[in-house]
């Protein structure tokens, strides 16, 4: 079974709704979620997103570049009780996702990558394991590209962030 990065862009109100109504919240996932797998609209338009495995190598990269905002994890929790696959879901508010999207637009994969020996992926245990194999640094740059871009997008609409693995 894979660990899987979730994303889906919120307005402002449907966040206070989900923080106070989780199940809703997940409802509304699964719903966007089964609309979207239809249509596969490009990440800028795109309300569910998905880092799929790549999660935990942004994670480390963007950490280890000293990112500003917790754009793999999310920053505040809510639905403590519910279990969205692995642990509740987490968010970030709009302001977030605006520096979030700057930042990510600020940094390219390249700059991200330089100077990243792939045995420390190894030694810090970054999911999916296999970091020896060549050019396996690159293997998540198309999803580091469609994550700056779901975020763009996102920060222009004014729109917060649910977050969660899966």
């Amino acid at each position: 079974m894979s660990i899987i990065g979730e994303y889906l862009r919120v307005t402002a109100a449907e966040l206070e709704r989900a923080i106070r109504d989780p199940d809703w919240a997940l409802e509304l996932v699964e719903e966007l979620r089964d609309a979207q797998e239809e249509t596969e609209p490009a990440p800028a338009e795109a309300r569910h997103f998905s880092t799929y495995k790549a999660w935990d190598l942004l994670r480390f990269l963007l950490e280890r570049d000293g990112f500003p905002v917790n754009v793999v994890h999310g920053e505040h929790s809510f639905a403590e009780d519910s279990d969205w696959g692995y642990g509740p879901p987490r968010y970030l508010r709009p302001d977030r996702v605006r520096l979030a999207a700057e930042a990510l637009r600020a940094t390219s994969y390249p700059q991200l990558i330089a100077g990243v020996d792939p045995s420390e992926l190894t030694r810090a245990e970054v999911y999916p394991l296999g970091w020896t194999e060549p050019g396996s640094l690159e293997w998540a740059h198309p999803w580091y590209d469609d994550l700056t871009q779901f975020f763009e997008a996102a920060a222009k609409a004014d729109e917060a962030m649910l977050l969660w693995l899966d």
